[in-house]
């Protein structure tokens, strides 16, 4: 009898007409902003479109795929892909690594602790545009923070933003320092639900710190990683702030990465179907990841039943 009335108030919901009124006006936001822009940005890519007269964009079918392909607009896709991937790749590692040793340092729940992580995750929801600006002040080659603390040590001056060798590395550092704290909280919360009894027991059977975090801990944040590792990429594929404050794309090219190509082509180039064609590509690569996330989170469920 129980299992009936769970049944029939599991479902419900869902046969009730009334059940999807409450639901439209989120459904309506979602599909107006975006299922409709994401659908008619793959129409555009078809195109060679005509910013100033709509009316007059010329249907060239795959077109602006095959120029992605072999290269012809300035920077080339592969080299677009190959700044993109460094930039996820070192968030990516960097960011998960740093995570989960700041996350095993404050973790318990102590005052101190507590006022620690509430001031790392402050970093995350701050303003992108606003703490750009501030870093490209400690960026300043001339009286910048990150030249003063270099001087300690008698390296000499870096035009850290400027320097083909230091701009990506110097967004990455603050791409870091402005995420981190988001993926250390979820690491916290995952760190919090894992068996003390597991640690207990290797600890008793003479486990080092070392080798508890690495046989016994590390295994049972699985799922936390594949979030974070996931959720990373995602974000930093669509990474753009940053870009256009910093660096705008230099010097050259070494800091254009998909996301800020995309609005250069469109918004500055004027190219809007070859644009449209790598926001499709960056949605599908966003589409691949989210897949990759669910596929490994069935794995974990099947292998711990």
């Amino acid at each position: 009898m129980s299992e009936t009335v769970q049944t029939r108030f599991r479902f419900r919901p869902l046969r009730s007409p009334v059940a999807y009124l409450f639901v439209l006006p989120a459904m309506a936001i979602f599909a107006v902003f975006t299922i409709i822009p994401t659908v008619y940005a793959f129409g555009v890519s078809t195109f060679k479109w005509n910013y100033l007269n709509s009316a007059l964009s010329t249907f060239v079918g795959l077109d602006n795929y095959k120029a992605m392909i072999q290269g012809t607009y300035e920077p080339s896709f592969a080299s677009t892909m190959g700044v993109s991937l460094y930039f996820v790749a070192s968030m990516v590692v960097l960011g998960t690594i740093l995570s989960l040793l700041l996350a095993v340092l404050l973790y318990r729940a102590s005052t101190v602790l507590l006022a620690v992580r509430s001031a790392l995750f402050l970093t995350y929801v701050t303003p992108l545009v606003a703490t750009s600006l501030v870093w490209v002040w400690m960026f300043n080659p001339r009286f910048g923070l990150a030249n003063a603390v270099v001087n300690l040590v008698g390296i000499h001056p870096v035009d850290w933003l400027n320097n083909t060798h230091t701009a990506m590395p110097s967004i990455i550092i603050y791409s870091l320092w402005h995420e981190i704290g988001f993926t250390t909280i979820v690491f916290v919360g995952g760190l919090t639900t894992i068996s003390t009894e597991l640690s207990e027991a290797a600890r008793i059977d003479g486990a080092g710190p070392a080798r508890e975090f690495l046989y016994v801990t590390l295994p049972q944040l699985r799922p936390f990683v594949i979030f974070v590792v996931v959720i990373g990429s995602v974000s930093s594929l669509h990474a753009f702030t940053q870009f256009f404050v910093l660096t705008g794309g230099g010097p050259g090219y070494d800091t254009s990465t998909l996301g800020f190509q995309l609005y250069q082509q469109a918004f500055v180039l004027r190219n809007t179907g070859y644009a449209a064609a790598l926001a499709v590509v960056l949605f599908l690569i966003t589409i691949l990841l989210s897949l990759a996330q669910l596929a490994a989170s069935r794995s974990l469920r099947s292998s711990d039943h």
